[in-house]
């Protein structure tokens, strides 16, 4: 009698439990599905380079990955072509560097004069391709000293790499580009960074993703004769780091920004947008980079609402500063960055 008590009591209590997981499944199966549009931003496109006139282009090319032309010299900010899945993060599955994707990507968009590979910081998003992407051009990789333990474990020769101090300018052809520390956006568990520390040692791929250590964050300033850009790839701020810098355009990351409360997003639009005097903001990592290279997805609005996003940057732009632009990028398509120099007379 016991046992057939104690047989149906645990019948009911797996019944529960099933029905618990089922119903978190669905549910998060909701959450992840739960997307904002593109055109609920309301933001407008860049406009053509060609009829622009422009001859400095940065085009983006997903999350904070930014490649900044001349027409002589390149500089890569970031270098994110492969795409681990949804399922390489949950799982803590081993990644690879994808081959095929970054010679895609290389060749399909003319990167055969890049002098530069430049992480905001060291996680898998932002720096995971670039030693891969330096022993296919030969560019330098300027970062933190967690970037460069990157680049080593990809086989990138030492004289190749180039461990930044904060504030030097560093000149590649007419780019002149210097790192500020900055932070990283306060969105890890108790209001810290996700994934934080340094890497210690060179990283020899395939690695889980969480062996891509924070290690130091970057604003970094992008320096040309016809303007100046800042990018802010991550949605942390120093105050008042910025205030003695001027700046054309602001590349500016937005990824869980929604995730803190209204004030602080407030802060950040005044320390990188108000501080700068920057005319054109364009919204950067906002897109699901667990699709494939080249898909353009919003996020999931609950790691990031960029619709709730769009509604707060207009507010702030209202208030603060009524001359800018915010301007939404196009995923391949080079944008404008200056205004073509004035012929002389």
């Amino acid at each position: 009698m016991a046992w057939a008590i104690w047989k149906q009591r645990a019948k009911q209590t797996a019944i529960v439990l099933v029905a618990i997981l089922a119903v978190t499944a669905t549910g998060s199966a909701l959450l992840w599905r739960d997307r904002p549009t593109l055109d609920s931003t309301g933001w407008q496109a860049p406009p053509d380079p060609a009829e622009n006139n422009a001859s400095v282009t940065a085009t983006w090319l997903g999350v904070t990955t930014l490649l900044f032309d001349d027409g002589e010299s390149q500089v890569l900010i970031d270098g994110f072509f492969s795409r681990p899945t949804l399922w390489n993060s949950i799982l803590g599955l081993e990644v690879v560097n994808d081959a095929a994707t970054i010679n895609q990507a290389l060749h399909e968009f003319g990167i055969r004069r890049l002098t530069a590979v430049i992480p905001v910081h060291s996680h898998f998003d932002h720096a995971m391709d670039i030693g891969a992407i330096a022993r296919r051009t030969s560019a330098s990789v300027l970062g933190s000293e967690s970037t460069a333990n990157i680049a080593r474990g990809a086989g990138v020769p030492e004289d190749q790499i180039i461990v930044a101090a904060d504030g030097q300018t560093y000149e590649f052809g007419e780019f002149r580009v210097r790192l500020l520390r900055s932070r990283h956006a306060p969105i890890g568990w108790g209001g810290n960074a996700p994934l934080p520390g340094t890497i210690e040692e060179p990283l020899s791929m395939p690695q889980p993703i969480d062996a891509f250590r924070e290690g130091a964050s970057y604003s970094i300033v992008v320096e040309h004769t016809q303007g100046t850009t800042l990018v802010q790839g991550s949605a942390g701020f120093v105050e008042g780091a910025l205030e003695p810098l001027s700046a054309d355009v602001v590349m500016l990351s937005i990824g869980g920004l929604t995730t803190l409360d209204r004030g602080y997003a407030e802060s950040y639009w005044q320390e990188t947008v108000t501080s700068t005097g920057a005319l054109a903001v364009y919204p950067i990592h906002f897109d699901d980079f667990t699709k494939p290279f080249g898909t353009v997805i919003p996020s999931p609005k609950f790691l990031g609402n960029l619709e709730k996003t769009a509604k707060w940057f207009e507010e702030f732009r209202n208030k603060w500063d009524k001359e800018t632009k915010i301007l939404l990028p196009e995923f391949g398509k080079p944008i404008p960055l200056y205004a073509p120099p004035s012929p002389s007379t």
